[in-house]
């Protein structure tokens, strides 16, 4: 047996799989859940109960959606030039960083001037952090693999280093976190006494961005380019250690600004725990999404409210959170094997 590339899928091909995929992850949870000694059918009420049952659910949902949409566009822009960025997390953790240190009283600006200023600072941390693997690839041919994935945990210890230090907050009881951002620093909410802020605007903002920017633009072009076939690419006169700078660039300040919009939207200080892993769920919502950064609005709102509405399920059908992880991680699985049966199909020798 062999994979012999499809030149041209039909439509219900390309759409058709990854629907199965996710039908299919439905059924395993729904199995999953009878091994645990529920109601299928009642878990996944409550999921979708607990994820958009109400208002307060809802904001919930496009709350824990927000950093996962960043992220999301993170992997999706880098994965689309075949560059596979896995390091989002400590991208994450620099925005955060960088957010902290300017938002707690070093820069005294009011709001409308702060807030953009963070912003951008953030996006240059994440971008610069991103640089360094991308350099030792094109300069180097060092597997970008390996390099975002240890700067995770190198970028964490150096966080953890200096929350433990001169970041750590004197009136914060021994607990190693930073001091709260100025109320300038600061994102709005969108509603009033609930928790959702401005971010998830900016991140919807940025989606649009990186649609019209891969669609319409030479950049766009090229990214596609080198992602289909790099040596073609190189021969039409493509630049693709250029592009693929470029795209890390772009990349590592998108999962930057999950950082600073936890931080300025939600948290208000840096902790350890900031992030429960947004840098790699982004990658399993880029995936979902088919790496289309508008279909990874959609993708981190379904992974999103799996969470939210796991939660809720937890309490009151007495099944295990982890359900909700395991429903990702076959999720996942289902949507790579679609994406490659979508374009080869299985031939008999």
């Amino acid at each position: 047996m062999r994979l012999e590339p499809i030149a041209n899928p039909t439509l219900p091909r390309r759409l058709g799989l990854p629907a199965l995929a996710i039908g299919s992850t439905v059924v395993i949870a729904s199995l999953l859940a009878m091994i645990a000694g529920a109601n299928p059918f009642s878990v996944l009420g409550l999921i979708l109960q607990g994820a958009f049952g109400s208002k307060f659910a809802i904001l919930e949902t496009l709350n824990r959606a927000t950093p996962l949409i960043f992220t999301g566009l993170a992997a999706a822009v880098a994965f689309r030039a075949k560059f596979w960025n896995i390091g989002a997390e400590a991208q994450l953790y620099a925005g955060a960083l960088i957010t902290v240190v300017l938002g707690t009283g070093l820069l005294a600006w009011p709001s409308p001037l702060l807030l953009p200023v963070l912003a951008l600072t953030a996006v240059l941390a994440g971008a610069i952090l991103l640089l360094i693997p991308a350099l030792l690839k094109t300069r180097f041919g060092v597997d970008e693999v390996v390099t975002t994935l240890l700067f995770n945990f190198i970028f964490l210890l150096f966080i953890s280093m200096l929350l433990e230090g001169p970041l750590k907050d004197p009136m914060g009881m021994g607990w190693p976190k930073s001091a709260r951002v100025l109320p300038e620093a600061r994102l709005p909410r969108i509603v009033e006494g609930l928790r959702l802020h401005w971010g998830f605007g900016l991140a919807i903002l940025s989606a649009i961005a990186v649609w019209v920017l891969q669609t319409r633009s030479t950049l766009g072009y090229e990214m596609r380019a080198v992602g289909n076939n790099v040596e073609a690419a190189r021969f039409a006169g493509i630049p693709v250690n250029t592009v693929l700078v470029k795209t890390a660039l772009l990349s590592g300040g998108l999962a930057a600004l999950a950082g600073f919009s936890e931080v300025a939207g939600l948290k208000g200080s840096l902790t350890l725990d900031l992030s429960p892993g947004f840098g790699y769920t982004g990658i399993i919502v880029a995936m979902l999404a088919l790496l289309n950064p508008i279909g990874v609005i959609f993708a981190a709102l379904f992974v999103a409210g799996i969470f939210v509405g796991a939660d809720s399920m937890s309490r009151a059908a007495n099944v295990p959170t982890y359900l909700a992880d395991i429903m990702l991680a076959t999720a996942l699985l289902f949507m790579v094997l679609a994406i490659m049966l979508s374009r080869f199909r299985v031939v008999r020798d």
